[in-house]
């Protein structure tokens, strides 16, 4: 599932591009046979289902595997993360330098805890943390997706509602810039066939920056969004994402969540509040 990196070297987005047609293809034969389960059945079939076969996606530098689940009455695959990187002093490959870097499965857990807290928890694949081949890792439920966002701009495709597009959009870009994503690629962002967004791979992110990334991309907002936002506090935070984030990452989402919440504040003060809340 995690399609990643394609902005961090040139060779890996050909790469990525080349795979996604053969992935997707694959991916469109299972539509039909997506079950119907419950949050707390999938996380059950997660945790205990039998390994029964495996592969290595052969994209991304974080090494992600494909993995095939059976509790022996259901079938269903997962993708597998077990990156786990510190360092002090991270020189990137775009020639960026940052300082207490973390690339860690960790994230994927606390992104999907954040999302379950902001009412966007239909937006992230059900997530948790598994034990395999000796490694610790993200275990996610694979989405049956058609196309990558990377692959929808290339082929120029339009979605038919553009609407219902757009305020999916708008909620990614609110939640990344919430977590402060230093890797949000198009190959992050999925499809589905009937142009439902889901939103993966966040071992970037939850950055201890306090200002936000990119405030331009913030436009228009979902009404209850913004009001969980602003009911977000540090310490319901703290226990739900516990131990995956520390509490200086705590804080500065909180930061980042204040300066969302005025961000959005002005704009209505300055268009109207029909013009940016929906």
């Amino acid at each position: 599932m995690f399609y990643r990196r394609v902005s961090r070297a040139f060779a890996l987005a050909v790469c990525l591009a080349a795979a996604s047609g053969v992935l997707a293809e694959a991916n469109t034969q299972n539509l039909s046979n997506e079950p119907n389960l419950t949050e707390e059945q999938k996380i059950e079939f997660l945790l205990h289902a039998k390994v029964v076969d495996s592969h290595e996606l052969g994209v991304g530098i974080t090494h992600p595997w494909r993995l095939t689940l059976s509790d022996g009455t259901l079938t269903h695959d997962a993708a597998f993360q077990s990156v786990d990187e510190r360092k002090t002093v991270m020189k990137l490959a775009d020639g960026r330098t940052e300082f207490n870097f973390r690339d860690s499965y960790d994230f994927n857990l606390a992104a999907r805890e954040l999302a379950k807290l902001l009412g966007l928890d239909d937006m992230l694949p059900v997530t948790v943390e598994r034990k395999w081949k000796g490694n610790s890792g993200s275990l996610s439920w694979w989405v049956p997706w058609w196309k990558m966002e990377l692959d929808r701009k290339k082929e120029k495709l339009e979605p038919p509602d553009a609407e219902a597009w757009n305020r999916q959009m708008y909620k990614v870009r609110v939640f990344d810039e919430l977590i402060y994503d230093t890797d949000p690629t198009l190959g992050n962002v999925l499809i589905t066939q009937d142009w439902k967004i889901w939103r993966i791979d966040f071992t970037r992110a939850f950055r201890q920056n306090h200002d936000l990334r990119t405030p331009k991309d913030l436009v228009q907002c979902d009404r209850q969004l913004l009001e969980k936002l602003r009911q977000l506090s540090y310490e319901e935070v703290l226990d739900k994402t516990k131990p995956h984030l520390s509490k200086s990452e705590v804080k500065a989402l909180i930061a980042r969540r204040e300066k969302i919440v005025a961000y959005f504040e002005k704009l209505i003060a300055q268009k109207g509040e029909g013009a940016v809340l929906y």
